[in-house]
């Protein structure tokens, strides 16, 4: 079985549009898989009812405006701005319920949301973030930048066996419930690194955050980026991807 999975390209959008979105497309899934259970048809591929065939898996890529989203165990005290600069500046704040803590999403920067029912890829939330950075491992590898894991850190890394001259390019957090995710990925392209003084960064404060043009050394096509990242998740997820009607 190759699963089916609806691309939503969003562009740029302030977060809220997008988390309900994503609200949206999770509580189908959801529904869909209460159905197939109470029909006794889990670990079924399909049914001849079309009301009872498998969730829908969505992938979501968006711009966001300038935002901080604290997750579920983050600690609020890692924002260092004050409420009065964040409103100078136009940063949002919302606590979502993801993992991991704070984090910064705005322009120049990719944020996947995958809305995958992983019952029909892997049951592994492990094997799962592990695949995500591999995307972006990847694409830094396309662009002739050298990046890896930090044991115990989810995200990805530029220099990780530096120390804490380390530095993140892109971070991780999910959601996962019944096996349905939601949230994941933000890529720092062609980001405005200044917001990241704002918080501490995932609650690490001591190494730094980077950027695919800053480790580059000039601005990068960020559509022609997002492509590279679309293909290395095509590859190792081994989906059929559409686009959303």
């Amino acid at each position: 079985m190759t699963p089916k999975v609806r691309f939503h390209s969003l562009g740029r959008s302030a977060y809220t549009p997008a988390l309900a979105l994503q609200e949206r497309l999770m509580k189908a899934a959801l529904e869909r898989k209460k159905l197939r259970r109470d029909a006794g048809l889990e670990g079924q591929d399909r049914s001849e009812d079309p009301a009872l065939d498998l969730p829908e898996n969505h992938l979501i890529f968006v711009e966001h405006d300038h935002v901080l989203t604290l997750g579920k165990t983050g600690n609020v005290g890692h924002v260092v701005a004050s409420e009065e600069r964040l409103q100078e500046l136009g940063v949002e704040y919302y606590p979502t319920n993801r993992g991991g803590d704070i984090t910064y999403h705005g322009p120049g920067q990719l944020v996947g949301y995958p809305i995958l029912d992983l019952e029909q890829f892997y049951t592994d939330i492990g094997k799962y973030m592990r695949m995500l950075e591999e995307a972006i491992i990847r694409t830094c590898a396309d662009y002739g930048l050298e990046t890896g894991r930090i044991d115990g850190l989810t995200g990805v890394w530029v220099n990780p066996q530096a120390g804490l001259a380390a530095r993140k390019i892109a971070a991780l957090g999910v959601k996962c419930s019944r096996w349905v995710t939601m949230h994941g990925f933000a890529f720092n392209i062609n980001t405005d690194l200044q917001f990241f003084d704002l918080i501490v960064p995932c609650g690490i404060g001591d190494r730094g955050v980077t950027s695919l043009s800053k480790e580059i050394g000039e601005p990068l096509d960020a559509d022609e980026v997002k492509k590279v990242v679309l293909n290395h998740l095509g590859h190792l997820f081994q989906w059929n991807l559409s686009d959303a009607v």
